[in-house]
């Protein structure tokens, strides 16, 4: 059994009592992570970063520096978020219209990737290793393994867990990285060794 390694906080981040932090967890500067949150074993937190009361990140997630999750965001293990990226948790938000029984669940699932700058509406699941383009508008579901860019986000294609474009021929296609292979199941991709 591995010995136990201690979360390493910046000094000038704030981790208020009642967070929850695994073995491994790395927050840099200037974050503020609130009661109730949830970081899971090994993730990392870069500069900047807000992490509401009831968030989860998921083991070995990576926020990249000045993103801020707030309640009803759920991220899965090994999701990576890009520096900037935006998450946001109303639909219609007003300044003098409180609306926090309105939170929507926003869920990114295993292995996803959000690239930077990238805003990401409530309510919506991104699927498992789904890859969101730098600067896309994500308003509605991605598929899991999907490619999605532009704003609003639409689907141009397929990624492999690696993050390698799939090219299919005869409902099948090898990760050109990996060799794995995936395929194509009635509109929707699966990996096939599993």
């Amino acid at each position: 059994m591995s010995a136990r390694v201690a979360p390493r906080v910046h000094p000038t981040a704030v981790v208020d009592a009642g967070a929850t932090l695994g073995d491994g967890v790395r927050i840099w500067h200037f974050c503020h992570v609130m009661p109730g949150a949830w970081i899971g074993p090994d993730a990392m937190l870069g500069q900047g970063c807000f992490v509401a009361n009831g968030v989860r990140v998921g083991a070995r997630a990576r926020v990249q520096n000045q993103v801020s999750l707030y309640s009803g965001v759920e991220l899965e293990e090994d999701v990576f978020v890009g520096p900037s990226a935006v998450f946001t948790n109303v639909r219609r938000p007003r300044a003098f219209v409180s609306r926090k029984d309105e939170f929507l669940r926003t869920l990114v699932k295993r292995g996803a990737t959000i690239g930077a700058n990238a805003t990401v509406l409530p309510g919506v699941t991104i699927g498992d290793y789904a890859l969101v383009g730098a600067g896309a508008v994500v308003t509605r579901d991605v598929a899991p393994f999907a490619l999605v860019v532009g704003a609003p986000a639409r689907a141009v294609g397929w990624v492999s867990r690696a993050g390698e474009r799939l090219e299919f021929s005869a409902g099948e296609a090898r990760c050109p990285r990996t060799g794995e292979r995936y395929r194509w199941i009635d509109g929707r991709v699966e990996a096939a060794d599993d």
